[in-house]
């Protein structure tokens, strides 16, 4: 093992995780890792003045390497080191700025030949951005679109929970070591992720999540999707970094509005105001990516048959944002007795869900 190059990748990219810039201006003057890993301290000193503290590091990492050992470390913990150079990388990732010397995989990773879409946003979000999240997951992934996100609370996690109730594929792109579930209670769903799924890295195994290592992973997440949406994300926030990121690697960005004096959708309508595409239902979305919707028309033709015409009529009128009765009576011309009843049974059918009192969402 020691003597191929995915070793020597392995090597460089345990070495310099977190630091691509870095590693890239490496490999432009050295050309391959194995002639990175034999140069000596002081030329790489030397060539490299503006990065002391990481050279250092790389110099004293390769002193105790054991090629052998550490790639059989990988093999215990369940983990695949796949490089750059090697045929299995992500093509969608080989082609954006910066990108990852090698990734670190548990389960699989994304197909190249399928159509993927990233879901992102808030990590304290509203009923509106969880149904949201759920949904769009959900339709994507049952059109056959794999769906990335980042694991966190919040809307990454629904938007993984979402796929899965679609019966379809998605990936987890993390902070931190494969190794390492976090956040902690994401327990069942990372393993669901290993099983089902795939969780990547470009941080090695024993890596422990932290806060600055974050923004640099979003540079992946939008890399191996086609498109990304952004979920309720305050005026700040880290899911405008994925969306910056995901112009700069030439992606599509759709933003799902939210109400106006709601500071936990200022970020997304801010994206639309600046331009950014309008998330309205997966099939919009999935339209404008030239994906027949064929389980989003399936499920219209079921819905008609199973719902009666009061029925449709109050599940036409829900949506995301939630509504209580009076407000669905008003637009549906219905009584409010009609509506409660009608209610009811869209609840015992799963097509409607009271998220709190007297306040109803669609669910399907």
């Amino acid at each position: 093992m020691k003597d191929t190059m995915e070793a020597y990748w392995h090597w460089l990219c345990s070495s310099l995780a977190g630091e691509p810039s870095l590693l890239w201006r490496l490999i432009g003057q050295y050309k391959t890792p194995r002639d990175i890993f034999y140069a000596k301290e002081e030329e790489l000193t030397a060539r490299f003045p503006r990065n002391p503290k990481a050279i250092t590091g790389l110099c004293e990492k390769r002193k105790g390497w054991e090629f052998e050992r550490e790639w059989e470390s990988l093999r215990r913990k369940g983990v695949v080191f796949i490089s750059c150079e090697h045929p299995a990388y992500p093509r969608r990732l080989s082609v954006i700025p910066q990108k990852p010397g090698g990734l670190f995989v548990r389960g699989g990773q994304p197909e190249d030949a399928s159509p993927s879409i990233a879901i992102v946003g808030a990590r304290v979000c509203s009923p509106y951005g969880k149904s949201a999240a759920l949904w769009f997951g959900r339709e994507l992934a049952r059109a056959g679109v794999q769906i990335v996100s980042g694991m966190a609370a919040g809307i990454d996690g629904f938007g993984h929970q979402g796929a899965f109730e679609g019966g379809g594929k998605t990936f987890g792109v993390l902070g931190g070591g494969v190794d390492i579930c976090y956040p902690e209670f994401h327990r069942d769903l990372y393993m669901k992720l290993e099983r089902e799924g795939g969780l990547l890295s470009e941080y090695p195994p024993g890596t422990r999540p932290m806060r600055h290592l974050f923004p640099l992973r979003n540079r992946i997440i939008s890399g191996l999707a086609d498109a990304i949406i952004i979920i309720e994300a305050k005026e700040k926030s880290g899911s405008l970094i994925t969306a910056d990121l995901a112009l700069e690697q030439g992606k599509d960005v759709y933003a799902v509005p939210g109400r106006l004096e709601d500071p936990l959708s200022a970020g997304c309508n801010n994206l639309i105001r600046q331009g950014s595409g309008i998330a309205l239902f997966p099939e919009q979305i999935l339209e404008e990516m030239g994906i027949t919707p064929k389980s989003a028309e399936q499920n219209r033709k079921c819905r008609k048959i199973a719902l009666e015409k009061a029925e449709d009529i109050v599940y036409s009128c829900l949506g995301l944002q939630a509504k209580n009765p009076e407000e669905l009576s008003l637009e549906s011309g219905l009584t409010l007795a009609e509506v409660l009843r009608t209610l009811t049974g869209l609840e015992l059918k799963g097509y409607a869900k009271e998220i709190y009192k007297n306040n109803y969402i669609r669910v399907l």
